[in-house]
């Protein structure tokens, strides 16, 4: 599944580099290059700082490869969700902080030469259900001053109940944007890893030692300070893990005969549909994105995202899909991303997560959050993205819930599969399955004819992992690790893959 925006690339092989290429200190290690880790590198470099970025795969294969790439204001029902548990004020500030975001992508993309599409969002309702919801947004949109109209009928050939409307917001291809943002950071001193994970951390405030990792990358490094922004954070101090819920969903690109959709459109009930158009080749394409789940939690997947494809047909009569991809992002306990120290009153270790799937603006706030809390000239506005504060109280009861459906699933990963001995084994090509008593589980896939074996204990906190039908991947349902069919480390809390199987 490679997502409309990295098709057209090559993948690069692991570096050929050996130790040697590590080198053995660097005042800033940034982890993770999507757009909050290379765009805190830049700013942190631009100010004089040696920055050195570590990436477990390659730039953009995570989130930020993978987004519908749109840098909006109006983020389907944020405001009214925010506004409901933390007030207008707190709500103004998230706003004020995606604003600032948002200003500084544009800028950048217009000095840089990268393609950007300014049109309308729309939050919508696709039925009658929907339209409370909508209502209460366009409320908190216009509680906080942002210009937003509400719209009765809108021309797309879909349900359409009404809706919010914000104009001239944007959207891009992001990996142009990441292209020219990894230019930017070579050229004024910045050193790149590809292929290396953060493995370890120790040490505090008198600096750290990081054990790296990668296929022919490995060692250690001394460093001043780390910044996280790997989607959830690799180290479990801080409890983030615990703190968000890891989400699945899914993108699908159609060319499209006669007209595209001009607006980028969210709807405001289930199941979600998200749509935009982009530009693939010189054409237009019609980009269709929903049919997401809990990782690790779905049945079948498949089942969802040929729903998400009929529908688009439905509407879209003699579309052709061209690409399928999937993406992760992390929804957090209280509704605000968490963006700063991993542990309060200490900048040593810093993090970025809880962007629930509007990273682009999220993504460059925390950018900007994180680097001004470096360089000693925080934002105003930060004190709606901080990783520790009195607020998050209003999300305990969320969190406890989600942490009580994590137990649950704990148990039920290792009871469950029980229930399967003796039965016959993997049944059709890209399935899977984990059977065995608990004293010898065992994970078993086969896709494209090649059959994997594997143990289905996740290496974060031994959940069991399953199989995701859609993805072709195993996925552990406690905190959204994930792992290719042959047990290869793909995202998630863990920091190694899964073991091999007998």
């Amino acid at each position: 599944m490679t997502s409309l925006w990295l098709a057209d690339r090559i993948a690069t092989s692991p570096a050929s580099a050996t130790v040697e290429d590590l080198p053995a200190f660097a005042d800033v290690v940034v982890a993770g290059a999507g757009i909050t880790g290379l765009m805190t590198a830049v700013l942190l470099a631009r100010a004089g700082r040696e920055v050195l970025v570590l990436e477990g795969r390659t730039v953009g294969s995570c989130a930020t490869g993978n987004t519908t790439g749109k840098i909006s204001l109006l983020q389907g029902t944020q405001l009214s969700r925010l506004t409901a548990k933390h007030g207008k004020h707190m709500a103004g500030a998230y706003l004020d902080g995606n604003r600032a975001g948002q200003d500084w992508l544009l800028s950048f993309c217009a000095a840089s030469g990268v393609a950007v599409q300014r049109e309308d969002a729309y939050t919508f309702a696709q039925s009658e259900q929907g339209v409370r919801a909508a209502r209460a947004e366009f409320d908190a949109c216009r509680a906080v001053d942002l210009p937003v109209t509400w719209e009765a009928r809108a021309d797309v050939p879909f349900p359409y109940h009404g809706g919010v409307r914000l104009g001239e917001q944007a959207q891009f291809d992001p990996m142009q944007f990441l292209d020219a943002l990894r230019a930017e950071f070579l050229a004024i001193g910045g050193q790149l890893v590809e292929h290396a994970r953060v493995q370890r951390v120790s040490g505090g405030r008198d600096g750290l030692r990081l054990q790296v990792d990668g296929p022919r990358v490995r060692g250690e490094l001394q460093a001043n300070r780390l910044v996280l922004a790997t989607g959830i954070p690799v180290l479990d101090r801080g409890g983030f893990f615990a703190r968000v819920k890891p989400n699945r969903s899914y993108c699908m690109a159609f060319d499209v005969p006669g007209e595209i959709t001009r607006a980028m459109m969210i709807s405001t009930d289930s199941p979600t549909r998200s749509l935009r158009y982009a530009l693939s080749d010189g054409s237009e394409v019609l980009v269709v994105g929903g049919a997401g789940h809990i990782v690790g939690r779905a049945k079948h997947a498949g089942d969802a995202l040929a729903e998400l494809e009929s529908w688009t047909l439905r509407h879209f009569p003699d579309a052709t899909r061209t690409h399928l991809w999937s993406a992760q992002d992390y929804a957090p306990a209280d509704e605000l991303p968490y963006v700063g120290p991993i542990l309060p009153d200490s900048d040593t270790i810093c993090v970025a997560t809880g962007f629930n799937k509007w990273g682009m603006t999220n993504g460059a706030a925390a950018a900007l959050a994180l680097s001004g809390r470096l360089l000693g000239r925080r934002p105003e506005w930060d004190r709606a993205f901080a990783s520790w504060s009195t607020h998050e109280l209003r999300g305990l009861s969320t969190a406890i819930t989600a942490n009580l459906e994590v137990g649950f699933n704990l148990a039920k990963g290792w009871i469950a599969p029980t229930a399967r001995i003796g039965r016959q084994g993997l049944g059709h090509d890209a399935t899977g399955v984990v059977s065995g008593p608990p004293w010898h589980l065992q994970a078993q896939c086969r896709v494209d004819g090649v059959e994997h074996r594997v143990s289905p204990v996740c290496p974060h906190l031994g959940g069991i992992v399953n199989w995701n039908d859609a993805d072709r991947a195993w996925e552990c349902p406690l905190h959204g690790s994930r792992f290719a069919p042959d047990g290869t480390l793909l995202e998630g809390p863990a920091t190694r893959g899964l073991t091999a199987g007998d």
